[in-house]
């Protein structure tokens, strides 16, 4: 009841993010059941069947992706002082994330199967004048188990990513405290170095006082006014300002290379190993989501080069702080552009391939869902620089000077990213298409 109060209670921007999740759901649900139609009216060719199944794993793998991000930035599911005390500490409120993603997915699993039925004519007959009986195995009966197992994969897969994502974490690192020898290998040992002739000194030996790591000649001294200074105090650790950077971008240029290279040697055969070619894609796809944040942080780094103003500096800053929020959703919009890029490439250089309507709802629910996420972590971003934006008004900073950084902001990555994606379309298309 909570999460379905949490979720009627929300903003319309909330719910319009919510219905993006449940539109995906939907469409992939669609595709999972056209897969079972094919298979169902095409039982002798059960490759084909199991290969339309396997091209379902990017919409479902989309869509996933897509309710994590929008679960990350619902406001209502954030903890905040005091729910605590009444019973909604993180525990709970990621309980209530789970639900209201399976909410949304089933809504659209659900959505998926009405228009499934209806096409098939199970409703109210026949529409379009059957022209989709051939895709949906119209006239079969319908395997329930099969259909409710197919559009239970998509709910099922979100609302656990999503609860793996969002558990309760302690925000204080876990201290390790090394394990010291005495002489000859005794356990325990002093914390300090001990100087030459320190072992055989009166009250060096002395067991500890309990409760801390203090000898009892310390705990002594200290009772009767007399502190020892310590000696060789170790400085606390200057702080280092690239202790964020991203560290993927090395591994992504090496994925990248890794296939390129797989398809160019694809290319070389004369009859096109599929596999090869898929590997390939997949490699790149990889190497670009990998590459993305540290190519957000190299932006931001270079709107700081030389003698930055405030505007660049802002900007740059920005990107710097959100390259690890922003840049992996970036990284596979990228990914997804050059696959789509490398196929238009593709199909224009030769004969033009039989692209249905079931591949245009694939390519459709890919690139919206993606395009969407990227969007979602647009807006998580903007949430988390609430509270630095609330200090620079307070500072007198200018509300021009701060959307012009983010429009800066907004700029300069389509002006590094969109050449990247064509530049990597280009070589993956140029071996297939000779």
């Amino acid at each position: 009841m909570l999460a379905l109060r949490l979720t009627r209670a929300a903003r319309p921007a909330v719910q319009l993010r919510r219905l993006l999740v449940a539109a995906a759901s939907a469409g992939t649900g669609l595709l999972l059941l056209s897969s079972l139609g094919h298979a169902l009216a095409h039982p002798e060719a059960a490759d084909a069947a199991a290969l339309r199944l396997a091209w379902c794993a990017a919409p479902l793998a989309a869509t996933v992706y897509l309710a994590l991000a929008v679960a990350r930035t619902d406001p209502g599911t954030r903890p905040r002082p005091g729910l605590s005390a009444v019973g909604l500490g993180p525990a709970r409120l990621m309980a209530v994330s789970a639900l209201t993603t399976a909410l949304s997915c089933s809504l659209g699993s659900l959505l998926a199967l009405l228009v499934f039925l209806h096409l098939r004519g199970d409703l109210t007959g026949l529409p379009f004048d059957g022209a989709a009986a051939g895709l949906l195995a119209a006239g079969l009966p319908l395997p329930v188990p099969a259909a409710a197992t197919l559009l239970t994969v998509l709910p099922v897969t979100a609302t656990a990513a999503v609860a793996v994502a969002l558990r309760p974490r302690d925000p204080r690192p876990p201290v390790r405290v090394p394990r010291r020898f005495g002489r000859f290998g005794a356990a325990g040992g002093s914390a300090g170095k001990e100087t030459f002739g320190a072992y055989g000194r009166f009250g060096t030996r002395l067991p500890q006082a309990p409760g801390d790591g203090r000898t009892a000649t310390t705990a002594l001294l200290e009772a009767e006014g007399d502190p020892p200074a310590p000696e060789n105090a170790p400085e606390p650790p200057a702080p280092d300002t690239d202790a964020d950077s991203p560290a993927g971008l090395p591994w992504g240029v090496a994925l990248v290379t890794a296939g390129l290279a797989a398809q160019a040697y694809a290319g070389r055969s004369a009859p096109v190993p599929v596999l090869t070619v898929l590997l390939g894609w997949l490699l790149t796809g990889t190497g670009l989501v990998l590459a993305g944040p540290g190519l957000t942080h190299l932006c931001g780094r270079l709107l700081q080069a030389g003698r930055p103003g405030a505007l660049r500096l802002l900007a740059g800053r920005g990107l710097m702080a959100e390259a690890a929020r922003i840049g992996r959703p970036l990284g596979v919009v990228c990914a997804v552009a050059s696959a789509g890029c490398a196929l238009t490439a593709l199909s224009g250089g030769g004969p033009a391939p039989a692209f249905g309507p079931l591949s245009a709802l694939g390519a459709l629910v890919v690139g919206g869902a993606t395009l969407a996420t990227l969007l979602t972590a647009a807006v998580e971003a903007r949430q988390y620089r609430a509270g630095h934006t609330a200090v620079l008004l307070r500072l007198g900073a200018r509300p021009a000077l701060l959307r012009g950084a983010a429009a800066l902001r907004a700029a300069v990555l389509p002006a590094l990213f969109g050449p990247l994606v064509l530049a990597i379309a280009a070589l993956s298309a140029l071996p297939l298409s000779r």
